[in-house]
């Protein structure tokens, strides 16, 4: 039985392993010439809520990803405003690791290989057909596309293409496949009504920055710096992505991450400007390289999907990260990635699909964004375990622990132990 999956994000990872732990063939076709995606430049984990979830998908038998990130953290419980014990992993040692992890678990993985349409057979997808003409087909699909590109999009809803990590103008245009297959796409909003929302944080290049400033971002992990009153900007925080950042602090403060470069906490910020603060006189963007400008627009295509992940109209389709809800952030795409790949084996060996309880804090993620994105007021926020809407609903539902026992056992209480980590037939 084999199933194919496009895109190799976190969330594309997540699903190639746990589809070949329950016994599936598994080919993966990515676009670019590196697997991982906005995980190239993101670097953020277990701030907040993702503890909790780190732990739950761990529990639940698909915690490799998060063991990988984990052995590469550079910090360790890290508070920045708003955010608790956040670990930190490089950016710059992560993808070559996961790659090699991924194909030694015998995952064939096409890079350069841009999915472009799809064949269908009523309302299932036969096979896939490449841009470089080839077609293969399958049992069934996972799409991990993302939301963010094409080109067009970044010009139409934000400032321009940024030339982010995605490097659509290299490699191509996102394709949306559930689009192909004949579902319409979904869409973010921002609080304005216009489509998508920028990226929350870009890349400085260490080398420069004042030597003083990278020695106490290397020693402490994060340094906060004010920002001159003359430029403050309160408004620019309605446009992010990352409503869990969108604080006033994040507005009135730089706030600098070690995660191999320095992360700065912000969709972007015009270069003038950026070089007047102390420490950072001769700045340069590496990620997105016009982040003096603008930042890559994502939540432009999402697909709608039913809780068990499939996506609704295609029998043999199914969606994780981005592209199956407003969600934000590495661990929500390996945790929707996790249990897509595992319910496309099940869908293939017709056995029934896997539904996590709201009980756990990746099946109540995963049911309340998927009833939100039908409401217009959902459709202006996104979901995270790190902040934001979800995160205040994680504790009043008394959800949130950083007890790794106490969150083993919830999932042992609910008889799910493992239950990524074991073959189906």
């Amino acid at each position: 039985m084999k199933v194919i999956i496009i895109g190799s994000g976190w969330s594309g990872c997540a699903a190639a392993l746990t589809c070949k732990k329950a016994g599936a063939d598994v080919v993966m076709y990515e676009k670019t010439d590196m697997v991982l995606g906005l995980g190239n430049v993101g670097g953020i984990m277990r701030n907040n809520g993702r503890y909790t979830a780190a732990e739950e998908i761990i529990a639940l038998g698909a915690g490799d990803l998060i063991g990988i990130t984990d052995s590469l953290t550079r910090h360790k419980n890290l508070d920045f405003p708003g955010h608790a014990h956040a670990w930190l992993y490089d950016v710059n040692k992560i993808e070559p690791v996961v790659r090699k992890y991924i194909v030694d678990k015998g995952i064939k993985l096409n890079l350069i290989s841009r999915v472009v349409d799809v064949k269908m057979n009523g309302s299932k997808i036969k096979g896939i057909y490449t841009a470089n003409g080839d077609y293969e087909e399958a049992d069934a699909f996972i799409e991990t596309t993302g939301s963010t590109g094409p080109m067009g999009n970044c010009i139409r809803y934000g400032n321009g293409c940024s030339m982010c990590i995605l490097r659509c103008p290299s490699f191509g245009p996102r394709i949306s496949i559930s689009s192909c297959a004949g579902i319409p796409d979904l869409h973010g909003e921002r609080t304005d009504g216009n489509y998508g929302a920028f990226s929350g944080s870009c890349k400085l290049a260490k080398e420069t920055l004042d030597k003083s400033l990278v020695d106490e971002i290397e020693k402490k992990g994060v340094v906060v710096l004010k920002v001159p009153k003359e430029d403050i900007n309160l408004d620019k925080l309605k446009a992010k992505v990352c409503q869990q950042y969108a604080l006033k602090e994040f507005a009135e403060n730089v706030i600098l991450l070690d995660t191999g470069h320095v992360k700065l906490m912000t969709s972007y910020y015009p270069l003038e400007k950026l070089r007047k603060i102390h420490g950072l006189e001769s700045a340069k963007f590496v990620d997105p390289y016009s982040g003096g400008k603008g930042n890559s627009v994502r939540y432009l295509s999402v697909a709608p999907v039913s809780t068990d992940l499939k996506v609704k109209g295609v029998d043999n389709l199914f969606c994780g990260g981005e592209k199956s809800g407003l969600f934000v952030g590495h661990t929500e795409a390996i945790c929707t990635g996790s249990l897509a790949g595992h319910n496309a084996v099940r869908y293939a060996y017709n056995i029934p699909t896997l539904v996590l309880p709201n009980d756990t804090v990746i099946g109540d993620i995963i049911s309340y964004a998927t009833y939100k994105i039908k409401t217009k007021e959902g459709r202006k926020n996104r979901y995270t375990f790190a902040g934001a809407e979800f995160f205040n609903r994680m504790k009043e539902r008394g959800l949130y622990s950083t007890d790794r026992k106490e969150i083993q056992n919830r999932i042992a209480s609910l008889g799910l132990t493992d239950i990524f980590n074991k073959k189906l037939v």
